[in-house]
């Protein structure tokens, strides 16, 4: 760690006298190195040291300001690991207010941690620049705290916590780093003394550095030329269309590969040894795997037919067969695995919807034409020699319902199906079933071989959407069964307009026959309800007095005529209520007089 801090002993003095600040130098000792310090004694040093790590703010203030008068005294020459304590301290302290928001101390202590690390490392840099993580390591950082350093500067800020936590590592390592090893002059060489190892692991790493610049000149160069291949691939395959075309040929009937196709295969096939990955990542982009607007208008295929059927997608006829002599060269187990597992990474993108079509197609294919029903094979295909396998490949089924599951889109579950219908040891029914309606749930699909309407009643609900569906689906029901019933009813709304009781003919004459005589009568309007607060009607002015009836009398409770069984009972001087004898009522009891005085101001109506 040469030069990671200056060392900071004392060698050097600096002594307050008249206000003016003598250095007084001792000897140089042999094998030393002479550095100056801002602090007048070991005293204060261990003073601001103590404050510093207290967790008290009103001491790590004080420690604050005489670190500030020791910047300027040290002025550019400033130690690192001193700057960065008093800048990380300095957010603590801010914290201990409680007047800054979440977002505004994640600010503060993302400024402080970049800072930290990027200064801590800086003087580590040689002229090849090395990852941070590694140099870093060396000095006992961990990687999280570098991860956290990058996600400040490069990606979304991390929360309050994790910065909270950083900035308390970093404190202890400083602490543990710096300022305990100058207490003593024993380790203080540590710091300024060169190493013989870090010089050869520097020679190492520059080796290691040129060797990956090869290798990725090498990658970009094999990248360059596989592209060109595979271009060249598919100009000999639309002249063969093309020429089918003319002579009015069948689509299915392709002729068998010329000369020059034969050697651009060969090529390929090298690739496949010696650059497997990168023949994967080239096929997966636009224009070859997944085709673009101009080359299916080239194939006589309609671009829109990709949107058609998102549920099931399939492959068109003529596409298989232009990469058909391709596949059939590369259908090792190895490139098959690898090619699926690139294309449910793809797939779990979330890419546009042509590009899900036709992903989703290509994994469909692979997988029906391993599928163990050869007749369901030769169906797909018509002929067996222009299959893509000619023997049946292993895949690792747990590994693809995986990849499966966590690429959702429309068509996913008409994958599992597939995938759970081929594996060689199948799950149990009832655990299909679950994944299969799981992953319906998930994709917003259906998992049964048609899907249904939204008026069938066996249709789980699952959103707002299906139960908006059902809703109108028992309307439709109803207004079906009333016209074919022959006593009118009054025509339902639909659910979502106004809310209403509904009643069948029989209701409506079972009340009426309980009204009859009355002036009271069943209400047939149309009103809607929900408008009116309860204890209102359609009509009701907000004057409370519209209620009073025109003539009327009134008379005291006295004068009212009550039946002898709601009589209290008296017993000295309480009167008690016959229900509340009997239950036994807690709390206090009105008295006689009481209740006399309250029936006296009264009076009804």
């Amino acid at each position: 760690m040469r030069d990671l801090f200056p060392c900071c002993g004392s060698r050097y003095h600096i002594v307050r006298k008249h206000n003016v600040y003598d250095l007084k130098m001792k000897k140089k000792t042999v094998g030393k190195t002479r550095h100056v310090v801002a602090w007048m004694n070991k005293a204060e040093y261990e003073h601001v040291l103590e404050y510093l790590f207290s967790k008290e703010p009103a001491l790590q203030k004080h420690a604050l300001h005489r670190i500030s008068a020791w910047k300027g005294r040290f002025g550019q020459s400033t130690p690192v690991a001193v700057d960065s304590t008093a800048d990380l301290v300095r957010c603590q302290v801010l914290d201990s207010t409680g007047q800054l928001e979440a977002n505004d101390l994640v600010l503060l202590y993302g400024m402080a941690l970049v800072r930290f690390v990027n200064l801590i490392t800086e003087r580590q840099q040689k002229r090849v620049a090395r990852p941070l993580r590694r140099l870093a390591g060396k000095i006992n950082i961990p990687e999280w705290v570098v991860n956290l350093r990058h996600d400040l500067t490069h990606r979304r800020l991390p929360s309050l916590k994790w910065c909270r936590k950083g900035c308390g590592f970093v404190l202890d390592w400083l602490h543990q780093e710096y300022w305990s090893r100058q207490m003593g002059s024993q380790l203080t060489e540590d710091w300024n003394s060169s190493s013989e190892e870090e010089e050869e692991d520097e020679e190492e790493f520059v080796k290691r550095h040129e060797e990956e610049q090869v290798r990725r000149q090498k990658e970009i160069e094999a990248h360059k030329k596989v592209r060109e291949l595979l271009i060249s691939y598919e100009r000999e395959q639309f002249q063969t269309f093309e020429e089918l075309a003319k002579q009015g040929g069948q689509r299915g009937e392709w002729p068998d590969a010329s000369a020059d196709l034969s050697w651009i295969l060969t090529q390929i096939k090298h690739y496949d040894t010696e650059a497997r990955d990168i023949l994967i990542d080239v096929l997966m982009q636009d224009g070859f795997l997944i085709p673009t607007a101009e080359q299916l208008e080239s194939l006589d295929i309609d671009p829109s037919e990709d949107s058609v059927d998102m549920f099931s997608p399939c492959l068109p006829r003529v596409f298989l067969h232009f990469w058909l002599p391709c596949l059939k060269i590369l259908n090792s187990s190895v490139f098959m695995n690898l090619i699926l597992d690139k294309l449910f990474a793809e797939l779990s993108n979330e890419p546009s919807s042509h590009r899900t079509y036709y992903i989703a197609s290509w994994i469909s294919e692979i997988l029906l034409c391993n599928s163990k029903s050869e007749l369901k094979a030769h169906k797909r295909l018509k002929i067996s020699k222009e299959r893509i396998f000619m023997n049946r490949l292993q895949f690792p089924w747990q590994n693809l319902i995986s990849a499966c599951v966590n690429a959702p889109c429309p068509a996913t579950p008409f994958l599992l199906r597939q995938i759970l219908s081929d594996m060689d040891k199948p799950l149990p029914q009832d655990a299909q079933q679950n994944l299969l309606q799981l992953c319906s749930i998930y994709t917003q699909g259906y998992h049964g071989n048609s899907s249904p309407g939204p008026s069938d009643p066996a249709q789980p609900v699952y959103t707002l959407q299906n139960l908006q569906e059902r809703l109108k689906s028992n309307t439709s029901q109803n207004r079906d069964a009333q016209s074919s019933n022959h006593t009118p009813r009054t025509a339902q709304a639909p659910p979502t307009e106004d809310l209403q009781e509904k009643l069948s003919a029989e209701t409506v004459q079972e009340r009426n026959f309980a009204l009859r005589g009355s002036a009271w009568s069943v209400c047939t309007d149309r009103v809607p309800w929900k408008q009116y607060p309860l204890g209102k009607v359609p009509g009701q002015p907000e004057d409370p007095s519209c209620l009073m009836v025109e003539c009327y009398s009134t008379f005291t409770v006295f004068d009212q005529q009550v039946e002898l069984d709601q009589l209290p009972q008296h017993h000295g001087n309480k009167s008690v209520p016959l229900q509340s004898r009997a239950g036994g009522s807690d709390g206090p009891l009105w008295t006689h007089s009481d209740l006399s005085k309250l029936k006296a101001g009264l009076k009804l109506f």
